[in-house]
């Protein structure tokens, strides 16, 4: 048996705590691998040794195979799990640690290979009677060959990558004329994603629902399914919500898809934990997808309705043990939904936020679980994937699993980034989310939850909550006079007043607080009145209008942020006087967000329509379009491919009929 006592994990953030976690359980001691940005991260903290990697460089870092294999070596760690992502499906990396006498916590590397392009690994599952979608790979087909055969398939059809998943090079195209660039695009989103920029075309299917299969397998034989996770809420074909078991599969289909994905599983001699991908029409038909060989990061749901501790049981297949059940002793328990949190604008095409976490406080749910890398304090940067957290709530029934994550969202406090917290709500309480009647079409046939939310009314509130904490927290903090009410004035009709941005809408606060804490008040006009019942360094509890309630707030520079039962807001404070005039550039394209430059569309003199492409942005993994806010003339090109750029800089220059600068305030 393969005994191992030191485990160095290949992956960061929430994954290698939660490896951490199960290595402890058996008393296994830790090793961390870290790059610049996570140096105070808790994963690093919470390792019993860490290694430092050194400054992240897109499309290495953890992929620096021979510097992991030296830190094992350097630290004593006998094994290496390789998280969820990044090595988990690199054979040559399996085979590398297998050289170096160093167990990996994972299938054998040939395994993987069998599995790690969706072209061979199709090939296999028909030769174990497995049903697949028709498809073929673009390897060494001209571009007018491919859209012949895509014709022949029958349009829309999907472009992807042969390696690897989550999304990344994926591209759905409807017509013949969008395939050039499709292919284009997602040859190089797998090229800078997976090292890999070879591409599969496959038929479209319409209305699908996405569905996996967990496996586990040993060294001794024994092969099981852990049952199916239902993935079809998606964005950029990326999972936002998983759940287990699936709305929509009965005990028939969910036989027949176990029995497919051990069938897959024992023809690749597979050993360890693996997820079986499917896609599945609304008659029941599956197909075949890909085998992700690794654990998959919305494990937790199976685990929540099982009993089972995956993660342990991975390393303990690693060590030799035997599978410790037989399919037949594996039950469905409830219902369990994850959500992924993601540091993200969802009403601004799910545009990736950076920043620092300035608050992270998940509250404590009963049925409701954490997953995070992340605590206040921690840095979101442009190097890794957007995801901040993922909570999973389990319930006797599906219902009340839905109940108990949207209180978990609702109540927790994450400030500092933009995050999709309101998106997770919308989608938990829409109609047909709540019955499980969607497919992976959901977010396009309901672009009413992607509309930006009227902040206006919780603001409002919000706003005075603010202006009142900030006047209790002045009288607190006073070191003269401090019997004397905030803004004390000889003419005691005159209100003090505050200005606070929420997004786009100005809230102007007018306030004087009277004896005995009561207080009226005016915002934009609109009459309040009520009373302060308390107020302290973390927030302020007021009667407003007759109704009481707590606000919790935290200043961070100019900013104000509330958490209340009404919702959650930021918000700006405004400078008293206005700031001296600057010039703007008239048409200039800037930068969304940190990040790379890919590709530039356009040239000097070159006219252009609203919309068009001008220049492709990659950032935390994925590729971001800059299109021109207007038609007009390309006046300046200011970037160039392989060019690393800051949020706000110009990229290009359009300019349009009307004068190149205006003066702004």
């Amino acid at each position: 048996m393969a005994r191992f006592h030191k485990v160095l994990v290949a992956n960061r953030g929430e994954i290698a705590r939660r490896i951490f976690r199960a290595c402890r359980q058996l008393g296994l001691k830790t090793v961390a691998l870290y790059a610049d940005p996570d140096r105070e991260a808790p994963f690093v903290r919470e390792a019993d040794e860490a290694v430092a990697l050194g400054a992240p460089v897109t499309g290495q870092g953890f992929l620096a195979i021979e510097s992991i294999i030296a830190a094992a070596h350097r630290t004593g760690a006998d094994a290496i799990h390789p998280g969820y992502g990044f090595l988990a499906e690199n054979a040559d990396f399996a085979q590398a640690c297998r050289e170096a006498g160093i167990v990996f916590v994972g299938p054998p590397p040939a395994a993987i290979r069998a599995m790690g392009t969706k072209i061979e690994a199709k090939q296999i599952a028909v030769q174990v009677g497995v049903p697949v979608i028709p498809g073929f790979p673009t390897a060494g087909l001209s571009e007018e060959a491919i859209l012949q055969k895509a014709r022949e398939i029958g349009f829309p059809v999907l472009v992807k990558a042969s390696a690897g998943g989550g999304g990344k090079g994926m591209r759905r195209v409807e017509r013949p004329e969008e395939l050039s660039a499709a292919l284009a695009a997602a040859a190089r989103e797998a090229q800078s994603a997976f090292g890999d920029p070879t591409l599969l075309v496959e038929r479209y299917i319409e209305k699908p629902r996405h569905i996996e299969i967990q496996v586990l397998a040993d060294e001794h034989g024994n092969v099981v399914h852990v049952f199916e996770r239902e993935c079809s809420i998606q964005r950029r074909y990326q999972k936002i919500f998983e759940e287990a078991p699936s709305p929509f599969v009965d005990d028939l289909l969910r036989e027949r898809m176990g029995a497919a994905a051990v069938a897959l599983a024992k023809a690749i001699g597979y050993v360890n934990a693996g997820t079986v991908e499917f896609v599945v029409d609304p008659r029941g038909a599956f197909y075949f997808l890909e085998m992700n060989t690794r654990l998959q990061v919305e494990h937790p749901v199976t685990e929540e309705v099982t009993g089972l501790d995956l993660v342990r049981l991975q390393l303990e297949i690693a060590q030799g043990a035997p599978l410790p059940f037989a399919q037949e002793d594996l039950v469905l328990r409830g219902h369990a939904i994850e959500a992924r949190l993601y540091a993200e604008d969802p009403w601004h095409d799910f545009l990736p936020s950076t920043g620092t976490i300035t608050c992270w406080e998940p509250p404590a749910i009963p049925g409701v679980r954490y997953e995070s890398g992340i605590e206040t304090g921690s840095a979101v940067t442009i190097y890794y994937d957007p995801m901040l957290a993922k909570i999973i709530a389990r319930g006797s029934t599906r219902a009340e699993a839905i109940r108990r994550l949207t209180r978990a969202l609702e109540e927790l406090r994450v400030h500092g980034v933009a995050c999709n917290r309101e998106f997770l709500l919308r989608v938990l309480q829409h109609e047909q989310f709540q019955t499980g009647d969607f497919d992976t079409h959901f977010l396009s046939h309901h672009p009413e939850l992607l509309l930006p939310p009227d902040h206006t009314p919780i603001a409002t509130i919000h706003a005075l909550a603010a202006a009142l904490w900030d006047q209790a927290r002045r009288r607190h903090e006073a070191r003269v006079l401090a019997s004397i009410p905030s803004g004390w004035r000889n003419n005691p009709s005159q209100r003090q007043w505050v200005e606070y941005r929420c997004e786009d809408h100005v809230c102007r606060v007018e306030y004087r607080v009277l004896k005995g804490g009561q207080f009226e008040a005016s915002v934009n006009g609109e009459s309040h009145h009520g009373r302060i019942l308390s107020a302290d360094e973390g927030g302020i509890a007021l009667e407003i209008d007759g109704i009481r309630r707590r606000y919790v707030l935290q200043a961070a520079g100019a900013t104000r942020y509330v958490d209340s039962v009404l919702g959650h807001s930021a918000l700006e404070e405004l400078p008293r006087f206005p700031t001296p005039e600057f010039e703007a550039v008239r048409g200039g394209c800037t930068a969304p967000m940190p990040g790379r430059i890919v590709s530039v569309r356009v040239e000097p003199g070159q006219s252009v329509d609203r919309g068009e492409v001008l220049v492709i942005l990659e950032a935390m993994k994925m590729e971001h379009e800059v299109v021109a806010p207007h038609a007009g003339c390309v006046r300046e090109v200011l970037v160039e491919p392989g060019q690393q750029v800051e949020a706000g800089t110009v990229l290009v220059v359009v300019e349009p009929a009307e004068a190149e600068v205006v003066a702004t305030k």
